[in-house]
């Protein structure tokens, strides 16, 4: 039986809806970053509605050694790699620079194999000047999209807009600061795991978010004839 918290079909389901909302709005430039893997194919949908390029921002959590859900920052990559600190956790955690600098080291090198096996030599679609559009599937703490919106300012965009399915009121209040808009289809009162508000939830593999990729700069070429 569907619980009754389901929302979406799938993350393509809910990359549309959110994409119709966006091709309402004056985004001047834009283009979309979505986190993997689960931010890729809502990105896709919405970059396809709104027809802007599609690009991956890469972030990975740094979480306390023995407690790796709870994130002491995160280590985004971009034109270079960024470490963002939540110093509070840090300060509770008793976490050094070397603790710190030593566990972004480890994601970094994840952060580095994806963005081989994503991208390879493709460059990064460019975001100063532009609208950027950051999706994800769904936000619960937001500790690891804070981090990607600290990173992604200190690329100069034009304007952030945050894009997701589906998060708690409290995170979004604490993440608007940082952006300029957001864009959130479903603010559940009592807030539950991502996967809980989708009918499929399944884990994606690189090859989808490759074959994902690839598809959005072949329609990105195609709309710049």
């Amino acid at each position: 039986m569907t619980s009754d918290r389901v929302m979406f079909e799938n993350r393509t389901s809910a990359g549309r809806r959110l994409g119709a909302r966006l091709a309402q709005m004056a985004l001047e430039a834009p283009v979309v970053l979505a986190l993997p893997r689960g931010g890729v194919p809502v990105g896709f949908e919405i970059a396809r509605a709104i027809g802007a390029p599609l690009d991956v921002l890469l972030v990975r959590k740094i979480g306390v050694p023995w407690q790796p859900e709870l994130a002491a920052g995160a280590v985004v990559d971009g034109e270079r790699a960024d470490i963002v600190v939540n110093d509070e956790v840090v300060a509770e955690a008793g976490l050094s620079q070397h603790d710190i600098e030593r566990i972004a080291a480890r994601e970094l090198a994840e952060i580095e194999r994806r963005r081989v096996a994503y991208v390879a030599d493709r460059p990064a679609v460019p975001v100063a000047g532009r609208t950027a559009i950051v999706v994800d599937d769904g936000v619960a703490t937001g500790a690891t999209v804070r981090a990607a919106l600290v990173a992604l300012k200190r690329r100069k965009p034009k304007s952030i807009v945050l894009a997701i399915p589906v998060a708690p009121a409290s995170t979004l209040a604490a993440l608007e600061p940082l952006v300029d808009d957001i864009v959130c289809l479903e603010t559940p009162p009592f807030f539950y795991a991502i996967g809980a508000y989708y009918a499929d939830f399944g884990q994606l593999s690189d090859e989808v978010v490759v074959r994902l990729l690839r598809e959005a700069a072949a329609d990105s070429r195609d709309n710049t004839r």
